[in-house]
């Protein structure tokens, strides 16, 4: 049996050294001072020791563990690591961890939904892109695709047509087929899936005016030309047919452009 012979604070807010023997033996919080009762002259076996010990690591633990939640939710994933930081016992961060799951305040598939809430009022991806950012978090698979069901296809087309908006108003500057291969690259890049591609196009309600197309193929055509102008006229030609082939103009469009009908060639020519 060892007694306590000295109880004294230190300069760190709610932490106490505990001296047994007149040799000082460990520290504590205030919490495991008033669990276990310790004070001047209680005695104490080797194995409540060991339990007084355990018990002010797993405290410690838990208080950490606490503040860290009390900025915003947290991943099980984030928490743990957060703890071995702070080179904490795996026993004292599974405690930890343990404790705050019980109580409600650690749960990975709380935190999904509200992730997912987040993209669907403000963010632009898609469900694909959403389940990669939370595996990134260690959130598990069945989590996030509980917390995906969840989600109608009318929201993911809200959050879709958010992503692509911007790109209308390219519409009479590029072709319309451009402007749509664009919108379903970007769709397709931020996890949208290609079901969903063509519904959120579509929704857009997008019109091919012929104006605008004209428009569009004069302003690229003009690039063309100024790009490929020093070389004779049929290879020119041939440059500015796949030139503008290849940024979405049918071939009656390109026709069109070569033989004057949208910029006569005496025009051109002064570019």
């Amino acid at each position: 049996m060892s007694k306590i012979t000295k109880v004294s604070a230190q300069k760190r807010s709610g932490r106490y050294n505990i001296f047994l023997d007149d040799k000082y033996a460990f520290s504590a919080s205030e919490r495991t001072l008033t669990e276990f009762r310790l004070f001047k002259g209680s005695e104490l076996t080797d194995k409540q020791i060991e339990q007084i010990k355990q018990f002010d690591t797993d405290a410690k633990a838990s208080e950490l563990a606490a503040r860290y939640l009390s900025y915003q939710i947290r991943t099980v994933d984030e928490v743990r690591q957060y703890l071995v930081k702070h080179e904490l016992s795996l026993e004292a961060i599974d405690s930890a961890i343990n404790e705050f799951i019980n109580l409600g305040y650690l749960n990975d598939f709380e935190y999904a939904r509200l992730f997912i809430k987040n993209d669907l009022a403000v963010g632009q991806d898609g469900p694909a892109s959403v389940a990669q950012k939370l595996r990134l978090k260690k959130v598990p698979d069945n989590n996030i695709e509980d917390a995906l069901a969840e989600v109608s296809s009318e929201d993911w087309i809200e959050v879709g047509k958010r992503l692509i908006k911007s790109l209308k108003n390219q519409l009479g500057k590029i072709a319309f087929n451009e402007v749509k291969k664009k919108m379903t690259l970007k769709l397709l890049q931020h996890g949208f899936r290609t079901d969903l591609v063509q519904v959120i196009i579509d929704d857009l309600d997008l019109v091919n005016e012929e104006t605008q197309e004209d428009e569009a193929l004069k302003k690229q055509g003009i690039k063309a030309y100024k790009r490929f102008k020093r070389l004779d006229e049929s290879q020119r030609k041939y440059k500015i047919r796949t030139y503008l082939y290849s940024h979405g103009f049918s071939n009656n469009d390109i026709d069109r452009f070569l033989a004057g009908e949208v910029i006569s060639l005496s025009e051109l020519d002064e570019y």
